[in-house]
């Protein structure tokens, strides 16, 4: 999509509101709003287990490793960066370095998918999979379904990449900071607080 696209669009559709504003295009930010909604809920659930057995919880977080955690906490904080280069290279007319910034982002943000997996592994190997307990069971459908959001991250990336256009960077480095945004949420609710 370009510009001229998503203007034509905007107008035959009567407009996005305020969404019109943003970077990137409106329906992107449907799904990002979407997307942080249903991270909301589960992490509030996640919340209130806690508070109804916080011993548990306690006990089950001392099992992580919150090393990995903070690692990939930079990784993303580090890709989502590079993404931003991508754009604001493109925006500054260069379209390789544009590329160059946006294969950096996602060659950074792979390793994210390699150390989680890492981390899942050491998990299942000393006996804590999805059914051992309340807080395992909350741990790998939150990390798990973000685990997802990282991979489709990584597609949209290469798609934008590929179909080079501010429009199109923009959009696919918006979805991408809503990826680090919830792993920065996730990060200290799952692994730190107590």
């Amino acid at each position: 999509m370009d510009s001229h696209t998503h203007a034509s669009a905007t107008d035959a559709g009567g407009g996005w509101g305020p969404l019109s504003s943003l970077p990137g295009n409106p329906i992107m930010w449907v799904l990002i709003w979407s997307e942080l909604l249903v991270f909301g809920v589960a992490l509030s659930g996640f919340a209130f287990a806690r508070m109804l057995n916080p011993a548990l919880f306690d006990e089950s977080q001392a099992h992580l490793d919150r090393m990995l955690g903070g690692i990939n906490t930079m990784v993303l904080v580090s890709s989502g960066f590079l993404a931003a280069m991508a754009v604001r290279a493109r925006g500054d007319g260069g379209v390789r370095e544009s590329r160059l910034w946006m294969v950096a982002a996602m060659a950074v943000g792979s390793i994210f998918l390699v150390v989680k997996v890492i981390e899942y592994s050491d998990k299942v190997a000393h006996g804590m999979n999805l059914h051992t307990n309340t807080f395992f069971t909350l741990y790998y459908l939150i990390t798990g379904f973000h685990f997802m959001h990282v991979i489709l991250g990584l597609i949209i990336l290469a798609i934008v990449t590929w179909r080079n256009s501010l429009e199109n960077l923009e959009t696919g480095a918006a979805f991408w900071h809503m990826v680090d945004l919830i792993w920065v949420l996730i990060f200290p609710l799952i692994y730190l607080v107590r």
